[in-house]
């Protein structure tokens, strides 16, 4: 992702809003003034036909007409890129627009960036096989409706409705005991408890003339409740053998590509449910919406991969014993799940939030779609173009692709727009945000950092929002850059996102410039921002308390009850904690240390604490002692095979066990493997530690 030179083509939009081409030019250090059109896409068109006929890759200054520029575009054949900025509503549409020609420049800089590496994709493949399942009778109906278009099914999670008199679908009934997948991949599995199969069923209505309680209609299933069991049914069926009381072969599965969930309490609860499947409810205009959208997903679709996952340094487990779980609990889609000392993800249930990445504390869950490599040089873009400009307080309003964008739009347009310092960053998704993005926007000049929310983002992940920014806050309040870098916006409609962004408290200014980039590792994006946030911080502190789950800290050893066994050493995924080859040592480095708890959990003495703390000290990078002791050598051989103080714990243990009352049997214990084996064959008659129960 690298800075491009397109020719820039502005307007004003019918003289709407004040656009200084000469102010332009020289915040973005342009060798010619670019003309100012009032009318681009009417009038001055040929403006526009002689630029594309250049040859040039072009930047229009408006994404309203956008359509009509790309089919000019071809229409010239012209041999140029073209992409689109909006600084109409983001800045020009503002009650400051006076006063935003340094956030223009910001926004025109950024447009200039080459679009980001392609990343791999997912692919799916629908050839339209869909599953209704819920109620028979809106079941059946929207069968009837949809078998035409789809390759359908029913699946009747309760009588009612008439089965139809021609065989086209088939159709089932039954509980519903699991459905998992996504588009093109579902699989459900359901327990068929009545006694009737209607795969079987000929819909000869013999069972029905028969019944004498009336406890058969047309959707061809009994009514137990009114069912006396006098069998009448199953004696009319005689040979089909449809109907079976005591059916023991009762769980199915079958797989389709597309599931229509029409019962009242959805199939799959989970705030985001996979692409394929809908589940409207019993709401009949909500089913015909859902009925269109399934329309459009038959055929073969790609997505983004958006994560990249490193299990060597994934912190999720060791030894069956589960230390950090964060991605998996803030999975929204259950697209993240344990797969034994590690994650799996699966790629076709992942919608792209982020926030794996933004919690994960090691860096092993990580956002590829952007990288934040290149977020970071578009937010460095922004920011450092803003400043050249004159511009002052810079704050990053960051929002998603959807509601966010549209938003920001209404705010131009119906308004009083954004103020000229709040700078509009889209990102795929506000969940991905995380601390690195946080303070490395700080970093670059930024005074705040605002997150929009819409309404629609999972819980879980607002709640992760607020987290990270705390974090982040405490960091900068302890190094005295003050207390209001930080918010989170939760607008329920375009007139709440207007009065939360025009009553932003003035943060004070940073002064910081930043150069150096976003790595798309982690934790070493971190260390650059804590080396420099230190390095100019107007009260410079070695140790800053955080609060609990934070993903920096260090561990606390009881040293009376440390025994030395090495077991977190052996737990510990980010090389924080360290043995000695020379000596009995326990070692720590407390930058690598992610707070994940598994030597916490698997120290066998319970001699292991966590405390977080964010160390700004050149220490910690650096190995450091927590315990050592005394090394204990073997009576016969005089070989070190343990520590003092672990001997002393086995003898005080296991001193008066009955195995070692013979005379010399206690003495075995203080012996290396080999000279204990040894003594053990000179002295038979003595008992084994092997024997005990």
């Amino acid at each position: 992702m690298t800075q491009e030179r397109c020719k820039l083509l502005l307007c004003n939009c019918n003289r709407t809003m004040p656009l200084d081409g000469n102010a332009v030019a020289g915040a973005l250090a342009l060798e010619a003034v670019p003309h100012v059109a009032s009318e681009l896409c009417r009038r001055h068109v040929a403006a526009f036909e002689a630029a594309a006929k250049s040859g040039e890759d072009l930047l229009v200054a408006c994404t309203q007409e956008a359509p009509l520029f790309q089919e000019l575009h071809d229409e010239f054949k012209a041999t140029g890129e073209i992409r689109f900025v909006n600084i109409r509503e983001s800045a020009g549409w503002s009650r400051e627009s006076r006063q935003a020609t340094p956030k223009i420049a910001a926004l025109l800089a950024a447009a200039q960036l080459s679009a980001p590496e392609p990343v791999a994709v997912v692919s799916y493949r629908s050839a339209g096989e869909l599953l209704i399942v819920g109620p028979g009778a809106a079941a059946l109906a929207w069968a009837e409706q949809l078998a035409g278009q789809f390759s359908v099914c029913v699946l009747m999670t309760d009588g009612g409705g008439e089965l139809p008199s021609e065989r086209r679908y088939p159709v089932f009934s039954g509980k519903v005991h699991e459905l998992t997948g996504y588009l093109g991949a579902f699989e459900i599995v359901w327990d068929q408890v009545n006694p009737i199969d209607l795969d079987t069923c000929t819909r000869c209505n013999a069972c029905i003339t028969a019944c004498p309680e009336h406890a058969i209609d047309y959707s061809y299933q009994i009514d137990l409740e009114k069912c006396k069991a006098h069998r009448q049914c199953v004696r009319a069926c005689g040979e089909i053998r449809a109907i079976d009381f005591e059916r023991r072969e009762v769980r199915r599965n079958e797989r389709f590509d597309l599931v229509l969930d029409l019962g009242a309490t959805p199939l799959l609860r989970m705030h985001e449910p996979p692409q394929g499947y809908l589940a409207p409810g019993r709401d009949p205009l909500e089913q015909a919406q859902a009925a269109r959208k399934l329309a459009q997903m038959i055929g073969e679709f790609e997505k983004p991969k958006f994560f990249a996952y490193k299990e060597k340094i994934c912190a999720h487990s060791r030894s069956e014993i589960t230390g950090c779980s964060r991605c998996i609990d803030i999975c929204s889609t259950a697209a993240i799940s344990a797969d034994g000392d590690h994650v799996k993800v699966e790629p076709h249930l992942c919608m792209g939030c982020g926030a794996c990445a933004s919690v994960c504390p090691s860096g092993a869950m990580s956002y590829a779609y952007p990288r934040m490599a290149d977020l970071g040089l578009r937010v460095k873009t922004l920011l450092a173009t803003y400043r050249k400009a004159g511009g002052e307080q810079a704050c990053l309003l960051i929002h998603n692709a959807t509601d966010g964008r549209e938003w920001v739009a209404k705010l131009g347009r119906r308004g009083k727009g954004l103020p000229a310092r709040v700078i509009p960053l889209e990102a795929f998704h506000i969940a991905s945000l995380g601390i690195d993005a946080m303070l490395g926007a700080i970093a670059y000049g930024a005074a705040q950092v605002v997150i929009a929310s819409s309404g629609t983002e999972a819980p879980e992940y607002l709640v992760s929002l607020k987290r990270q920014m705390s974090y982040a806050q405490q960091i900068l309040s302890a190094l005295g850059y003050g207390d209001t870098h930080f918010r989170l916006i939760e607008a329920d409609d375009v007139a709440a996102l207007e009065a939360a962004v025009w009553s932003l408290p003035q943060a004070p200014a940073t002064c910081l410039t930043a150069t150096f980039n976003w790595s798309n590792e982690k934790r070493t994006t971190l260390d650059f921002i804590f080396d420099y946030l230190l390095k100019h911080a107007p009260q410079p502190q070695e140790h800053i308390a955080l609060t609990a789950g934070a993903p920096y800290g260090r561990i606390v050893v009881n040293k009376q009850t440390c025994t030395l066994c090495m077991a977190c050493v052996g737990a510990c995924p980010e090389s924080a904690l360290l043995d000695s080859t020379e000596r009995p040592q326990l070692k720590f480095i407390e930058r690598n240390c992610v707070q994940c708890g598994l030597c916490e959990r698997t120290c066998p003495e319970g001699s292991i604490s966590l405390a977080p703390r964010l160390s700004l000290t050149g220490q910690a990078k650096a190995e450091v002692v927590l315990n050592e002791a005394e090394v204990f050598a073997c009576t016969q051989c005089g070989k070190p095979f343990a520590t003092k103080q672990m001997i002393d714990n086995m003898l005080g243990r296991l001193g008066s066990h009955s195995m070692f009352a013979e005379p010399g049997a206690i003495e075995r214990l203080k012996m290396c493997a080999d000279c204990r084996v040894v003594d053990m064959l000179q002295n038979a008659r003595h008992g084994s530690v092997m024997d005990l129960k």
